[in-house]
């Protein structure tokens, strides 16, 4: 087991900077079964660009990164934001690495410039750009409501 304090560590992808991970504590256990890396105070993630522009981040009270399933478990007032606006807050979240996809079977909220969405399924991309909410429930503008109306009278004909 290894422990590590005051992280703040940059991590690149082919020579390019591409995220940062800054957390109180770090802890890897290849011991436990499954093995991971466990961040017990609290984990925030960055994304850049190639022009080490913010693309993006995520936030958790607490994670767990399950190195051999590539899977992160994040918990406690996850908070994401992407490129696009949207924001997503829940208490739980998956980050799913090797499917590249986001996942939480709990009361999730995004927030987009258009619309807020709840609802307690939640399946997305990993840029957060293609997802789908379940047992939903949301806000929309009247403007959306009239171009669904309309594509649905087309559909008809």
């Amino acid at each position: 087991m290894m422990t590590t304090y005051g992280v703040n560590t940059l991590i690149s992808d082919s020579g390019v900077i591409k995220y940062r991970i800054v957390t109180e504590q770090w802890d890897v256990n290849t011991v436990r079964q499954p093995s991971r890396w466990e961040f017990m105070k609290g984990i925030f993630f960055e994304q850049f660009d190639e022009k080490f522009r913010v693309q993006g981040y995520i936030q958790a009270d607490t994670a767990w990164y399950f190195d051999q399933q590539r899977l992160w478990k994040l918990r406690g007032r996850v908070n994401v934001r992407n490129t696009n606006g949207l924001i997503y807050t829940s208490e739980e979240l998956y980050w799913d690495g090797l499917r590249h996809e986001f996942y939480s079977t709990v009361f999730s909220r995004l927030v987009t410039p258009e619309r807020t969405i709840e609802g307690t399924y939640f399946r997305s991309d990993e840029q957060m750009t293609h997802y789908m909410v379940t047992n939903s429930k949301g806000s929309f503008l009247p403007n959306d409501l009239e171009e669904e109306k309309a594509d649905s009278t087309e559909n008809k004909k």
